[in-house]
């Protein structure tokens, strides 16, 4: 929903913490250097509970030397991650001067405090209820990551919460676009983050026989489009971005990495873990996206997908963007960089667009690791090096993200004038 003369909603903040840097910058030339940030959990709960999946994407920076002594005892990892990136795309931003009134979070997650429910379910059953720590219901809470960064830099126009499985934060990133084109705000925060790497969530989707079983080489575990793929990588992290009007950044004077074009949110209502094989929702999201602009679907250059590395999704994702896309498709370069972060889950979506928007402003798409032979059924143009994207004029890409319960989401953005 736009007003009938929309708005140009900008990104002038990214900020990331995750498996492959403990900053946006470090992640990003981590994932141009190929490197992978999937490793073996070493913590001593792996084989208490004899898990089946001892591998995953884990954060490189340890929040207790970015964090003070009392952020990391008082909220929960997955709050503590969203600090760390918010504090840096706020920094990357200029740490504008704001109304605090017209200043809104919108932020993500899929999972939420799930150590602190589970220690606290611990201590109840071990120690009895009045060991339950006070601050157990706000560190677990969903919204508790919300609540964290609006209350840092001082945000009174709203702190809301998106909970839709693995396309979260890409929700999110379409609600801060409408709530800058309803006027809701003049600077919206938004992203997501994740702390599920767990015991409870790896037996979870391991049991749904969802993750890779790789343990050989975790490193090449996730392959998107691969044929010999055979499940997703789970990893940790949060990514954030500030976005704003564009005449709201020029007065400040501020450095503009992209514009946000707009976003496509739609559900599949076909099944709780499955994707529809057609990808009809997905593409309806996609084609909303792009609909939002003047943008026609051949300017598209650059995809950032979902690609999780599971048998069943990749191929859906395919007839999806397939139903957008027709013969174009093959012109357009891919990117599956799950490969390299694992997946986030409800943190995912907003790592990848700032990926995305790093791609576009660096006109640079990065590459996917690990893939080697293509699923014979997906004709894409996968990019497995650093690729230039075209030098001249404006370019568009989008970044998709799509969860259990049938959720899907995209985001579509174009480049901006460098200086």
């Amino acid at each position: 929903m736009t007003t009938s003369t929309p708005k140009k909603i900008v990104v002038t903040g990214i900020g990331a913490t995750t498996p492959l840097g403990g900053t946006f910058t470090a992640s990003w030339e981590a994932l141009l250097a190929k490197e992978s940030g999937i490793s073996t959990i070493e913590a001593d709960w792996v084989e208490a509970y004899d898990l089946p999946v001892r591998f995953a994407g884990q954060i490189k920076v340890n929040p207790s030397e970015v964090l003070t002594r009392q952020e990391t005892k008082r909220l929960d990892p997955s709050s503590q991650y969203a600090l760390i990136a918010a504090r840096e795309a706020w920094a990357d931003a200029g740490s504008p001067d704001v109304v605090p009134e017209r200043l809104l979070v919108d932020w993500a997650t899929g999972i939420g405090g799930i150590w602190t429910l589970t220690d606290g379910m611990d201590t109840l059953r071990e120690k009895g209820p009045r060991r339950v720590l006070p601050m157990t219901v706000p560190m677990l809470m969903a919204n508790g990551p919300a609540a964290a960064v609006s209350m840092d830099l001082g945000a009174r126009a709203g702190a809301r919460t998106v909970l839709s499985a693995c396309a979260s934060s890409t929700e999110s990133l379409v609600n801060a676009y409408e709530h800058l084109q309803l006027g809701h705000a003049d600077i919206v925060v938004t992203g997501g983050s994740e702390a599920a790497i767990h015991p409870l969530p790896l037996a979870a989707f391991a049991s749904m026989h969802a993750l890779s079983t790789r343990a050989d080489d975790p490193a090449t575990a996730s392959r998107p489009y691969d044929v010999t793929r055979d499940g997703f990588v789970l990893g940790e992290g949060a990514g954030a971005l500030v976005l704003e009007t564009e005449e709201h950044a020029l007065a400040r004077g501020a450095r503009i990495y992209a514009e946000v074009l707009g976003g496509g949110v739609t559900s599949d209502a076909f099944h709780i873990t499955a994707p529809d094989p057609e990808g009809t929702g997905a593409a309806r999201a996609v084609i909303e996206a792009l609909s939002s602009s003047d943008v026609e679907r051949e300017q598209v250059v650059h995809i950032n997908a979902h690609a999780t590395s599971t048998p069943v999704g990749d191929v859906a994702e395919y007839h999806a963007l397939l139903r957008v896309f027709g013969d174009h498709l093959p012109n357009i370069a891919i990117s599956a960089t799950k490969a390299s972060t694992g997946h986030l889950l409800g943190g995912a979506g907003a790592i990848e667009a700032a990926f995305t928007v790093k791609a576009l402003s660096s006109r640079t798409a990065p590459p996917t690791i690990n893939t080697t032979q293509t699923d014979d059924e997906i004709d894409i143009d996968l990019v497995t090096e650093p690729r230039a994207l075209p030098a001249e004029g404006e370019i568009v890409a989008i970044s998709t993200s799509f969860g259990f319960g049938g959720h899907n989401a995209v985001i579509a953005l174009r480049s901006w004038p460098q200086a």
